[in-house]
């Protein structure tokens, strides 16, 4: 008896930093957000909090900064699925192919990742700045100047800029998403499909894809996830603008709270993202449920 107890002790003793901090960064900050998305209140320490029920959801689903933002969204996971998803999948077939050369493709393809999103920002903002960036300067000396403009502050195109920047930033981390997942098939397999003639492209398609489904439901999570979150990339090239054009919920959720101190709305646009993304999760997980 005594034994059991001090092995229930033991276990609480061990899980109880690991729980404090649950509650304490999680857990609390959610049950907050949700009291104060149905409040109004400045941010401001002694400040009334003010009930209103629903009015912070209706006001943000009234807006069109809101839907512009959650469009863009949809432009993020449009460029995730049909952009960096094969991006991430070729480059994971490569780094496990028997070619010469694939530590130093793993170590190159990687590197985006290791870097600062910050620096990372800075670096693209200034190729693509219209005045001196690099883009344009080679565009204009390959007799290409109708072809160059202001990158970041034309709309439609600003948030696509950034887009294909978050792919070329990320490719390298959900490459070895997927790179784990096909060394993970025996070999095995392949060779019996070779036996079969079941080569080259019949190979990819029904073998490495099919067997790799795990991977794609993993890429798909953190994918939707990502991008309905998706913040420092745009803050720190375009800020949101020009006049909301590349805004993302983030950045929306981020000005609403710390620039014009609307925290009771800003927390509706987080609790509204927090259930489309349980909502999105839900069904991805369904999607690529295994069959019996």
């Amino acid at each position: 008896m005594k034994k059991k107890v001090y092995s229930k002790l033991t276990i609480i003793i061990f899980l109880a930093p690991a729980l404090i901090m649950l509650v304490a960064f999680i857990l609390y900050p959610v049950c907050n957000t949700i009291y104060l998305s149905f409040n109004e209140w400045k941010g401001i320490y002694g400040s009334p909090v003010t009930f209103v029920g629903l009015k912070n959801y209706i006001d943000v689903l009234k807006s069109d900064s809101f839907w512009q933002s959650m469009l863009n969204s949809v432009f993020f996971m449009i460029g995730g699925f049909f952009i960096l998803m094969p991006l991430s999948f070729g480059l994971a077939l490569l780094i496990t192919s028997k070619l010469r050369g694939t530590k130093f493709m793993k170590t190159a393809f990687f590197m985006p990742v290791m870097l600062s999103t910050t620096a990372v920002a800075l670096i693209w903002v200034y190729l693509l700045n219209p005045s001196f960036g690099a883009v344009n300067q080679i565009l204009n000396t390959a007799g290409l100047e109708g072809l160059a403009k202001d990158w970041l502050s034309t709309p439609g195109l600003n948030i696509w800029c950034v887009i294909l920047v978050n792919e070329w930033m990320y490719a390298g981390y959900n490459m070895l998403i997927f790179a784990a997942g096909l060394v993970s098939i025996p070999s095995d397999v392949y060779e019996a499909a070779k036996l079969d003639g079941c080569t080259g492209i019949k190979q990819l398609r029904y073998i490495s894809i099919p067997l790799s489904r795990e991977s794609f439901k993993i890429f798909s999570v953190l994918c939707v996830t990502g991008c309905l979150k998706a913040f420092d990339l745009v803050w720190a090239m375009t800020k949101g603008g020009p006049n909301h054009t590349s805004e993302v919920p983030a950045t929306l959720l981020y000005n609403e709270a710390f620039t014009f101190k609307y925290f009771g709305k800003s927390s509706s646009i987080g609790v509204l993202l927090l259930i489309l993304g349980i909502i999105l999760s839900v069904m991805l997980n369904n999607f690529f449920k295994k069959e019996d």
